[in-house]
């Protein structure tokens, strides 16, 4: 299983973070967030950079790809399955959905064919780092082959929920943490991501 670090942006923490080698490392360029970066520092190599996107325009996803040499996009809002099949190809796409109680998978058949993967997140009042976690128990509804990421609220106290649902047959690619791990907004602990790592044994 993989794991990812999102909302970072001070250049010193993103190089104490990836000394821990996380997959992927997130970048918010949505400027809603307390957590928005506005310009993406360099990542070391073997670490995929995601920008963090809320609805943006094509062309402004697509600047920032190129500008900033982001390996992933993680689609935060109301995006189109049109929009994720344009971007398809030119890094890979990350669909996220905020899952409740009543959310509907069935909702998700159009995206399958131009994402790489679905990210599922706690539906709350922010497109993302609500802080809170989401009833996992609701993805074993989940129809598709898709791999997807699982986002939300996740911090020391889901070690034995990531172990269970890592070992059960749902496509379960990715976890990825953010607010728990945090001394202030977009400023990462070393030492807590460490032990959640070594717990994990990613």
């Amino acid at each position: 299983m993989k794991w990812k670090v999102c909302g970072m942006r001070e250049p010193n923490n993103v190089l104490e973070i990836a000394a821990l080698r996380p997959d992927y490392m997130g970048f918010i360029l949505w400027d809603g967030s307390e957590r928005y970066c506005p310009t993406p520092p360099e990542v070391p190599a073997g670490i995929t950079k995601v920008g963090v996107f809320v609805d943006a325009h094509l062309e402004k996803i697509e600047q920032a790809i190129t500008a900033f040499k982001l390996g992933a996009v993680q689609l935060h809002g109301n995006e189109s399955p049109s929009l994720c099949r344009t971007l398809q190809g030119k890094t890979q796409v990350i669909k996220a959905f905020g899952v409740g109680v009543d959310f509907d998978f069935d909702t998700l058949t159009d995206y399958l064919p131009c994402c790489d993967f679905f990210l599922f997140d706690t539906k709350g009042p922010l497109p993302g780092g609500n802080g809170t976690t989401f009833d996992w128990t609701l993805l074993n509804e989940y129809p598709f082959n898709l791999p997807f990421f699982i986002s939300g609220g996740i911090g020391m106290a889901e070690i034995a929920k990531i172990n269970d649902i890592r070992n059960s047959d749902l496509p379960v690619y990715a976890i990825d943490v953010n607010s728990l791990f945090e001394t202030a907004p977009a400023l990462k602990n070393a030492k807590q991501l460490k032990n959640f790592k070594e717990k994990l044994a990613l």
